[in-house]
């Protein structure tokens, strides 16, 4: 281990990896086909996915930094000789108000004019001075500019909690990126990174040029590490390691192309000693999700499988914000197949990976479903419980999880007479407490069911019913059991009736039927 390259954690530039030899996965291939067929691109990507790096890659090969990319794949493709000036914009830092975000924007204005040693009159209105930087910087070097945009969004995502600065930090940006469309002839290639994709009416007005390459299938692998990286390049890194295990905890991430790991799991995975945790998680907390979830009517099982149409990918509105597109584009679901029917296509999404199901279950399971404090009992109380197969031990502690609820937490409409957010309650109390086979809406040729769980030999059949009765009778005229018999030695079936008044269980009843 002492001769491997070290790992470049939270290293996001490009010549700082390759002069001290950090590992690099190499992505100039990617980068090649990119510079060399577009002019104005946009990329999407969850955050810690790698986009910083790729701009940063981006940057030092329009700069003609040739030797930095000795024995990658772009070194025999590019005329190093062909030089270009670079303007790179990253929107890091506080812009938790609409002054910060003017502040920033005017200190990203004079780096890049000493940077570049060109200067700027028009330095109080950022749009004229933005103008200004791009064209004296095309005089001053006889070459059009090249633009990097790191964060584009971040000025607006990070005020989803206060929309009234979201929307004013839009209005401002939108005023800031416009400027690129007037000064198309000083332009040799824009990239623009983040999280988001907004609507072009909501925040790219005018930038009708910029091209959208998030999920075009030849970029699908431009961020992340792919199942070949780790199984070559990370091997000896991983001595030891149950790479299926990995595989399901990290991987699952899908962009159209290969699936791929999030960089920084598998980078604090090799630092931690390979042990197991949710270190992407860990670096954001999903309030605005959080919020967006109790407004709705939303089951958390559900996100095991859900359809949407094509748009809900390619558009992010303040003024209309789905909870699917929000979690979709900030990763904490991905593309788990498309259904394509004539000229329209259908998306299923899914929780990537075993890492974000567990984690994003816990959280709420934590927050806002069990008293903080209890959860690690609960779950210690839960495995044991399931280990035994004590169901009756499992009537009473769900009781007891059911009132132990703060309903203030979630709007009546959110709770009246509603059968998913029971069922939310029981599967982000499974999932977030790490039982790793959880199933929603299991598909027999009867019916769906409502949960299933799976225990080693085990399986547990769960049906819901919210002010009616009979949830164990319909799991036993529906047979829903019937496909597992020859898998399973030993399945239990249970019906839970719950009272949208008294808001817990009223009907409990069980029984094995292998």
């Amino acid at each position: 281990m002492n001769n491997l390259k070290k790992l470049p954690i939270g290293i996001q530039t490009f010549s700082e990896i390759r002069e001290k030899e950090y590992i690099y996965i190499d992505k100039t291939q990617e980068a090649y086909n990119l510079i060399d067929n577009y002019k104005y691109a946009f990329l999407s990507r969850p955050r810690r996915f790698g986009k910083s790096l790729f701009l940063s890659t981006i940057k030092e090969i329009f700069e003609g930094n040739q030797t930095l990319f000795e024995g990658l794949d772009i070194y025999n493709k590019w005329d190093w000789e062909d030089k270009y000036p670079v303007i790179k914009i990253d929107f890091s830092g506080d812009l938790r108000s609409s002054k910060n975000l003017e502040n920033r924007i005017h200190d990203i204005l004079i780096s890049n004019q000493k940077n570049l040693k060109v200067e700027c009159e028009k330095i109080e209105a950022y749009d004229s001075c933005f103008e200004e930087l791009i064209k004296k910087t095309y005089q001053k070097y006889n070459k059009p500019v090249v633009v990097l945009i790191d964060e584009y969004d971040k000025a607006i995502l990070d005020n989803l909690d206060q929309i009234e600065i979201a929307n004013a930090n839009r209005e401002t940006l939108r005023a800031f990126y416009s400027i690129l469309k007037g000064c198309d002839k000083y332009i040799r290639f824009v990239l623009l990174t983040g999280v988001s994709k907004f609507s072009r009416a909501s925040i790219f007005s005018g930038l009708n040029m910029l091209e959208d390459i998030s999920l075009t299938p030849k970029f699908g692998n431009i961020c992340g590490y792919t199942q070949n990286n780790i199984e070559t390049i990370f091997k000896p890194y991983l001595q030891g390691v149950d790479l299926e295990k990995l595989k399901s905890w990290y991987n699952g991430y899908n962009f159209l192309k290969d699936k791929v790991y999030n960089p920084f799991n598998i980078l604090l995975f090799i630092k931690n000693e390979n042990r197991f945790n949710n270190y992407w998680f860990k670096t954001g907390t999903p309030n605005f999700l959080i919020q967006l979830l109790k407004e709705g009517k939303y089951n958390l099982a559900e996100f095991e499988d859900i359809e949407v149409g094509e748009e809900i990918l390619d558009s992010f509105d303040l003024e209309n914000l789905s909870l699917e597109t929000v979690m979709f584009q900030s990763g904490y679901l991905t593309i788990k197949e498309i259904e394509e029917f004539g000229d329209n296509c259908i998306y299923h999404l899914h929780y990537p990976n075993l890492e974000v199901k567990k984690s994003f279950n816990d959280y709420i399971l934590t927050n806002y479903f069990i008293q903080k404090g209890k959860k690690t009992k609960v779950q210690i109380a839960l495995y044991k419980l399931m280990a035994k197969s004590d169901l009756e031990g499992l009537k009473d502690t769900l009781i007891s999880l059911f009132a132990s609820i703060a309903y203030n937490n979630f709007s009546k409409n959110y709770i009246k007479n509603y059968e998913g957010f029971y069922a939310s309650v029981i599967y982000a109390y499974f999932v977030g407490a790490g039982f790793e086979n959880v199933i929603s809406e299991d598909i027999t040729n009867h019916g769906r069911i409502d949960l299933s769980i799976f225990i080693g030999n085990k399986i547990y059949i769960f049906e819901f019913k919210v002010d009616t009765k009979g949830a164990l009778e319909q799991i036993k005229e529906k047979n829903y059991y019937q496909k597992y018999l020859s898998s399973y030695n030993e399945i239990y079936i249970v019906g839970i009736e719950f009272d949208s008044v008294l808001r817990n269980i009223v009907g409990y009843n069980w029984k094995r039927v292998k």
